[in-house]
C-alpha cells in the first residue's frame, strides 16, 4: 500500500484526524474520538504511530487553548504553518503555487513551515522549482520534527492560520 512506503521513504507521518471536520465543533469526547480513530486507522495501515504530530483541519481550532490542550492530552502537539501555496484553490497555477511558497518562505526565513497538498496538479508542477529556487537561497528542507524547536508538546507554526497565507 502507497501509505506505508512513506516511512521506508524517510517520511514523517502525523495526523490530520479522521473525519476532517472543524475540531472546534467537537466536544471533548467527540474530540477524542476523532483523533483516537485516525490514530488507530495510521498504526494499522501505515504501521507507525503519528504522535505526537497532528494538524487541525483548516488550521480551525488550533488558536483555541482549551483545543491545544485536548491535543497535548492525548500525546499530540498541533503543527500549524506560516506560508501557504494556497494550492486547493482550483485555478491557481503551479507559478502561482510556487511564487508563493518561495517568496513567503525567503520573507519569513529560518523556521518557516509550509503548507501543501498532495492532489492539486499545480503543487506537483510546482514542487522542482520551490525546491531549486530555496536551495539556491541556502535554504535546508527538513521534517518538522528537526526544525530547531522546543522538544515539548508546544504547538508549532503559525497558531492562527488564515486561508490567505
Amino acid at each position: 500500500m502507497l501509505a506505508g512506503q512513506l516511512v521506508g521513504g524517510g517520511h514523517l507521518v502525523g495526523s490530520h484526524s479522521f473525519y476532517h471536520a472543524r475540531m472546534s465543533l467537537f466536544d471533548r469526547s467527540g474530540f477524542r474520538t476523532d483523533v483516537r480513530a485516525a490514530e488507530r486507522a495510521i498504526i494499522r495501515f501505515v504501521g507507525v504511530d503519528p504522535r505526537p504530530w497532528f494538524r487541525m483541519p483548516f488550521g480551525s481550532g488550533a488558536e483555541q487553548e482549551r483545543l491545544v490542550t485536548r491535543l497535548r492530552e492525548l500525546g499530540y502537539r498541533h503543527v500549524g504553518w506560516h506560508v501557504s501555496g494556497l494550492d486547493w484553490h482550483r485555478r491557481r497555477t503551479a507559478r502561482g503555487v510556487e511564487e508563493a511558497v518561495v517568496s513567503g518562505s525567503i520573507a519569513r526565513g529560518e523556521g518557516t513551515i509550509v503548507l501543501l497538498h498532495t492532489w492539486p496538479d499545480a503543487t506537483t508542477a510546482a514542487l522542482a522549482g520551490i525546491v531549486s529556487r530555496l536551495r539556491a537561497e541556502g535554504a535546508d528542507l527538513v521534517r518538522v520534527d528537526q526544525l530547531d524547536a522546543d522538544r515539548d508538546l508546544s504547538p508549532l507554526g503559525d497558531q492562527r492560520p488564515t486561508a490567505d497565507r
